[in-house]
C-alpha cells in the first residue's frame, strides 16, 4: 500500500546529512517536524550538480554567476543541481519544498551578496528559483513549516 502522506522535497542538510559546503549537516534539523506529516524526499543540489563535500563556500555574484571563495565559477554545477532537483520533485510528485535558508542553491528569500563578507540581500538561490519556476512552493527552515 502506498504511503498516503503528501510528498515534500527537503534540503538533505536539514535532515542531518553532512553535505553542506563545510561537510556538515545544518545546525537545525527539520526531520522530526516533517516526517509525521510528509513523505520526505531529500535533495542536495550542489552534490547533484557534481560538487564535492566539503567544498569552498560560494555566493551568487551581481551578474548572476555563482563563484566560490577561491574565484572559481561554479555556475554550471549549480544549474545542473537545480535541474536535477526539479526532475526529482517532478518524479516524486512533490508540490512543495523546504530548503536551506541563505544558500546560493536553496535560499528562498535571502542570499549572500557575492562579497564573502556575510552581507545578506533579498534574492533566491539557483535551485529555489528553478523549483518555483516549475510550480513548486518553496520555503526555508526559517519559515513556519508547512
Amino acid at each position: 500500500m502506498a504511503d498516503p502522506k503528501p510528498v515534500i522535497l527537503v534540503s538533505a542538510c536539514l535532515l542531518g546529512v553532512a553535505c553542506n559546503h563545510e561537510g556538515r549537516a545544518a545546525s537545525r534539523s527539520v526531520r522530526e517536524e516533517l516526517e509525521s506529516r510528509y513523505r520526505i524526499v531529500p535533495v542536495c543540489p550542489e552534490v547533484l550538480g557534481g560538487l564535492t563535500t566539503p567544498r569552498p563556500a560560494a555566493e551568487i555574484q551581481p551578474d548572476g554567476r555563482v563563484v566560490n571563495v577561491e574565484g572559481t565559477d561554479v555556475t554550471a554545477a549549480y544549474r545542473r543541481g537545480a535541474e536535477a532537483a526539479v526532475r526529482v520533485a517532478g518524479a516524486a510528485g512533490a508540490p512543495r519544498a523546504v530548503l536551506k535558508a541563505r544558500s546560493p542553491s536553496c535560499g528562498s528569500a535571502q542570499v549572500y551578496d557575492g562579497t564573502f563578507t556575510g552581507t545578506l540581500e533579498e534574492g533566491e538561490g539557483v535551485t529555489a528559483a528553478a523549483l518555483r519556476a516549475a510550480g513548486v512552493e518553496v520555503t526555508s527552515e526559517d519559515d513556519p513549516l508547512p
